[in-house]
């Protein structure tokens, strides 16, 4: 049986929930969280997205532009005043918030170049996931792909930029150069757990996989898709905290027919990456002949409610206490968008990451989902919501949107330049920043 945790306590979840690391060094200087801060995807363990400390929404304007080495995908982090970025060369910056000039950056390795890799859509493929700050080594976390193919992962204190650990952690089913390290990294009791998936084209040898080790790259854990292909790992949203256990959403398996594979589903994990439970479609041979699964949009946590929705453009309720195995949902929703990426939730409703302009879908206390609005503003990266406002990212348009989040109107819009598929802004205080192709962007006026 789970429990829900409440929204109240969610902005402290890192730092309560995060067991003190000690390396062989010895332990690092700590660094509390404090309100405002953004030190993981979503700003909490939650993945909800909901900033309570935001400005009222005003005029847009652009406070600077950070010109990085590379592209970012992953969400930027703000903790002490400082904005962290990581880019697909694999460099991690540390940038002031005030002017965005460069404090550290560290460069890890060299990435890999897309002709060296089976399939893609990511050149060069380095860092690629949100990293996840923690208080009690004062550490950022990133995971690079490097030349070569393989996947480590760096703890970079917070402070100098210096790189304290630094471990290789294979997915230990498949081939290493087949899979893309996408969602984002959870920290969670002292460990860091990292999702994976394949890279665009579902080529090679891959298959979906959860790997974590401790704060110190210490006890490599690891669970795998039961199937035997592909059911990739990859919501950019990667593992949602729900009670003691971790939620994620897996993709499109290999099975077509007869027993069902475990793939296109919502996986409940123990901390030690025991399945405990799942959700599947009833449809799920459908969903995975054609390519149609739940593995593209992180699990949403609506109090007492999971909602899961993906590419065939239906949401589904699940009950939190238990995920009801195959065609077990509890209400289902149908015809809402194909969604990429992770939504945002505030109370009862969810913000949705559609591919054909916002949507907001409410559950009630019985678990019915309702469609509350739906507009065709062309934005489709992650929502997240805060200041009276729902903040999405045309990422192919270069457009920064603020909607009304009772009817999805827009209230304000601001061009900050392109930026990669699915991202997803930050908000703190009266400031807004967004990763782009070119590097990071600060808005004003949250």
């Amino acid at each position: 049986m789970r429990r829900t945790i409440m929204r109240t306590a969610a902005a402290l979840t890192l730092v309560v929930s995060c067991a003190a690391a000690a390396t062989a060094a010895g332990p690092a200087a700590s660094a509390a969280i404090t309100p405002g801060d953004w030190p993981t995807y979503h700003l909490d363990n939650l993945r909800d997205g909901y900033q309570s400390k935001a400005s009222p929404l005003s005029t847009l304007a652009v406070d600077w532009n950070a010109a990085l080495d590379a592209a970012v995908y992953g969400q930027p982090l703000l903790v002490g005043g400082k904005i962290f970025a990581a880019t697909e060369n694999d460099t991690v910056y540390a940038l002031s918030r005030s002017t965005g000039a460069v404090v550290w950056s560290t460069h890890v390795g060299s990435p890999e170049p897309s002709s060296s890799l089976p399939c893609g859509d990511i050149n060069p493929l380095g860092i690629t996931s949100t990293m996840v700050y923690d208080p009690d080594t004062n550490r950022v976390y990133a995971l690079a792909e490097l030349l070569g193919g393989t996947h480590e992962l760096f703890g970079i204190n917070a402070g100098t930029g210096a790189v304290e650990v630094q471990v290789q952690v294979e997915p230990p089913a498949g081939t290493a150069i087949a899979f893309q390290q996408r969602g984002a990294l959870t920290l969670w009791n002292g460990r860091i757990y990292i999702p994976y998936g394949g890279l665009y084209g579902d080529c090679g040898n891959y298959i979906g996989q959860v790997v974590s080790v401790t704060t110190a790259g210490a006890s490599l854990q690891s669970y795998a898709v039961p199937t035997a292909r592909e059911g990739g790992i990859w919501g950019t949203g990667g593992g949602v905290v729900d009670g003691p256990n971790l939620l994620y959403a897996s993709g499109n398996g290999a099975a077509t027919s007869g027993t069902y594979d475990g793939s296109d589903s919502v996986i409940e994990l123990s901390p030690g990456l025991q399945r405990l439970d799942f959700f599947a479609p009833s449809d799920w041979a459908s969903q995975n002949s054609g390519d149609a699964d739940l593995g593209a949009m992180t699990p949403a946590l609506v109090g007492q409610y999971i909602y899961a929705d993906g590419k065939t453009g239906n949401g589904y309720v699940l009950n939190n206490s238990s995920l009801g195995g195959v065609g077990g949902q509890v209400a289902e929703l149908a015809n809402t968008c194909e969604t990429f990426g992770t939504a945002a939730v505030v109370g009862n409703t969810v913000y949705l990451p559609c591919t054909t302009g916002p949507q907001a879908v409410t559950i009630s206390s019985t678990g019915t989902p309702t469609q509350l609005w739906k507009v065709t503003t062309p934005a489709a990266g992650s929502p997240v919501v805060g200041g009276g406002a729902v903040w999405y990212m045309d990422y192919n348009g270069g457009e920064l949107y603020a909607l009304d989040p009772a009817t999805g109107a827009t209230k304000a819009q601001i061009q900050i330049g392109r930026a990669p598929s699915f991202t997803s802004p930050i908000l703190v205080g009266d400031q807004v920043f967004v990763g782009t192709l070119a590097g990071v962007t600060a808005v004003g006026g949250a």
